[in-house]
């Protein structure tokens, strides 16, 4: 290849990078120009930020000016083709080793390997094969626990992990055991600010999150997240948000649960939605078949588990449901990502909570202090809020789009607790509260309405602000059970709509 055409394809690759990446690529290099051969870095940048694109330009750089090869390792079969695709676009000739490759006769014409964590792995301990002259190992999704068995085989190399979240997966091994240091990226309202990810409007709902229980690795159990998702109740709540806020939006749902997932898509199927289901358990061909309709469906919906957190990328993606609750601050950020990619006119995109996880964690685009959590993981973890201190603060807020439906209507405040105190100051009983927040819905209801038929349709978007003023009234009471709440939201709504008689 002449020199001219040499230099023009690197910088064809140079044109790849924007410069908040090439600023993070120099930072690295000057790690790995001052420090020991076997020094292990931490690279961290938020989804969407372009980390594949960083490293693959790493790693053309570091073979050409060392002449050693690399080794690239991810835990998804999914990231492995991904990122094999990305190096062969910046021009570095590579070799995916995977379940099919049993030896490495050939691996001299190659600079750079991609592997499966578990497959490299069972390799090395058998000897099956050797990787000779290897001098940096990039690790993809770092924060995952399955990379540290390979570290033994590489401690002459210099390790760069690469995530967007520096917290270990499993809070008993963190991170600052295996990296001596971390370089920090550009955050993500840098990245939505100057145009490369698109914002989040974030839409929190109210769900009593008493009856999780926490399993050993530091989450929400499965089947205690399932027995409470799959109830009617917030099957009910789930439909309800889609349709107050993403009806016709193409829509990705997150669940803690392959009973919660098939149920979702059963309760939309039955609504008539364009739905379809995915979990682990389809074939390769399912999976790509279904991913496939969904990138083509304007107005699909796709109800999944966690398969698609990472090595799924689809930017029309309008609007994210977390249709289940999180201590995971990955997992967090992983799921809102994925409808962070700046596409055509998109800037910005939808979230519904429905596990009281932006309030667990803050908001998505707010500064995170990644160096303090990467020191201090125990601090961190020791310090998020639990679910009672949660449920106890919520504080309802009606979505514009909810308050368009009552344009007619004078929108005033009602803080029930607030009205509970001048009620019992007068003398009055405590029921008396929420009959003037009775008196109040009906107002906005007659209005924004021209007949009582109308009046008692705009009740269903009330069952939010209903809920949520039930459950403040019943703190104040000190009565908080679950029957006394159900009881009461039955007689507030059948006195809402009586209210209306007459007033036509």
């Amino acid at each position: 290849m002449s020199e001219t055409l040499q230099a023009a394809k690197e910088q064809e690759s140079k044109k790849r990078l924007y410069d908040y990446q090439l600023n993070d690529l120099n930072r690295i290099f000057d790690v790995m120009d001052k420090s020991p051969n076997n020094y292990n870095l931490l690279y961290q940048l938020p989804t969407g930020g372009g980390k594949t694109v960083v490293f693959s330009e790493i790693v053309r750089r570091y073979i050409k000016n060392h002449n050693k090869k690399v080794v690239i390792l991810t835990h998804r079969i999914e990231l492995c083709k991904q990122t094999s695709k990305m190096l062969s676009g910046f021009n570095v000739k590579n070799k995916i080793i995977n379940s099919k490759v049993k030896d490495l006769p050939d691996q001299d014409q190659y600079k750079c390997f991609v592997a499966m964590v578990e497959t490299l792995n069972n390799r090395l301990n058998d000897d099956k094969l050797k990787l000779e002259d290897i001098g940096l190992v990039v690790i993809d999704e770092a924060h995952y626990n399955s990379f540290r068995k390979l570290f033994k085989f590489f401690d002459k190399c210099f390790i760069l992990g690469v995530t967007a979240t520096p917290l270990s997966s499993n809070i008993k091994l963190p991170m600052k055991d295996n990296y001596q240091e971390l370089i920090v990226g550009d955050d993500i309202a840098t990245l939505i600010k100057n145009g490369f990810l698109a914002d989040a409007e974030v839409y929190n709902y109210d769900v009593a999150l008493n009856t999780l229980k926490i399993g050993i690795n530091g989450d929400y159990t499965v089947k205690s997240s399932e027995a409470l998702y799959t109830n009617s109740i917030m099957q009910s709540k789930l439909l309800h948000a889609y349709e107050e806020m993403s009806k016709g939006k193409k829509t990705l749902i997150f669940n803690n649960g392959i009973n919660t997932s098939k149920e979702v898509y059963y309760v939309f199927k039955r609504a008539g939605y364009n739905v379809r289901h995915l979990d682990n358990t389809n074939t390769k061909q399912e999976r790509k078949e279904i991913l496939k309709w969904f990138k083509n469906t304007p107005d699909g919906i796709l109800t999944s588990v966690s398969i698609l957190t990472t090595g799924f990328d689809e930017p029309s993606v309008e609007t994210v449901i977390l249709n289940r609750a999180t201590r995971s601050l990955t997992l967090y950020f992983q799921m809102i990502g994925r409808g962070s990619r700046i596409f055509g006119d998109k800037k910005t995109f939808m979230v519904l909570d429905l596990g009281n996880n932006a309030i667990r964690f803050g908001p998505w685009n707010q500064p995170v202090d990644w160096q303090h959590i990467f020191k201090y993981p125990d601090l961190y973890l020791e310090n998020i809020r639990n679910d009672e201190d949660i449920e106890r603060d919520f504080v309802y807020v009606m979505p514009d789009v909810v308050k368009a439906r009552f344009k007619g209507a004078k929108m005033t405040d009602f803080d029930i607790k607030q009205v509970y105190k001048e009620v019992i100051q007068e003398g009055q009983k405590s029921i008396v509260a929420i009959e003037r927040s009775i008196e109040q819905h009906s107002q906005m209801c007659i209005e924004s309405s021209e007949d009582v038929f109308e009046a008692r349709a705009l009740t269903k978007l009330l069952q939010d602000d209903i809920a949520y003023r039930i459950k403040q009234y019943s703190y104040c009471i000190m009565n908080s059970t679950q029957n006394y709440k159900d009881w009461l939201m039955e007689e507030y709504n059948r006195k809402l709509r009586l209210s209306f008689n007459g007033k036509f």
